[in-house]
């Protein structure tokens, strides 16, 4: 049995029951892609299989394509037509050389690479999204820094909220998924506002948003 994420017609992608991470990952950004209208001509592609490994965990998973259906599985137990390693905290970016079909891999490194939304319309998708997660504060208020000064979003009402700073590109990478809140906040080039708590909340709503669980 196959879990199907919802995708425009022309394409159909699947994933395993109980998949893991890595395929969820795949999985959500390959919806991303689909729902953007962004590398559909790849998307739709006849029969090939690609390999995708991290570049600093074991974790790896196979795409399948096949006119307009893509499965995404863990583990690679087929020869593959390519062969690509990326960084999976770093929006699929290659780390080296592909192995295999160049063009093949090329094509898929594009259609892992889906265009980021606008940081607001990302952040009202975050917090419907989260609004399950246990804890959740009442309030999202994201804010940033445009042409004409500091710009402020304020999503929901009540006592508690939560504060997330950066720069647009930063917030829209957060909030759609792309990006691992966890990991952003390593990097230093978001700041945020709240208790301890409620950022263990927040990283659980993200991982929500990144693996659509």
């Amino acid at each position: 049995m196959t879990e199907t994420m919802t995708a425009p017609p022309l394409v159909d992608i699947r994933i395993e029951d109980d998949a893991t991470p890595i395929v969820r990952l795949i999985g959500r950004t390959l919806r991303t892609s689909a729902d953007a209208g962004h590398a559909l001509a790849v998307l739709q592609r006849s029969a090939a299989t690609v390999a995708v490994r991290s570049h600093e965990t074991p974790q790896a998973a196979t795409i399948s394509f096949g006119g307009g259906v893509v499965e995404v599985s863990s583990g690679v137990f087929v020869e593959p037509d390519a062969t690509i390693v990326v960084d999976l905290n770093g929006r699929f970016a290659p780390v080296g050389a592909p192995e295999g079909d160049a063009d093949l891999a090329a094509d898929v490194l594009l259609v892992l690479s889906p265009p980021l939304p606008d940081w607001q319309a990302a952040a009202e998708h975050f917090w419907k999204a989260s609004r399950s997660v246990a804890g959740i504060p009442d309030m999202l208020i994201a804010v940033t820094e445009g042409p004409e000064g500091i710009e402020q979003l304020v999503i929901g009402e009540g006592e508690t909220h939560y504060v997330i700073a950066g720069a647009p590109e930063t917030l829209a990478g957060v909030f759609s998924g792309a990006d691992d809140l966890f990991a952003v906040l390593a990097s230093g080039v978001l700041g945020i506002q709240g208790t301890l708590s409620q950022l263990s909340v927040m990283i659980g709503a993200s991982w929500k948003v990144r693996f659509d669980v």
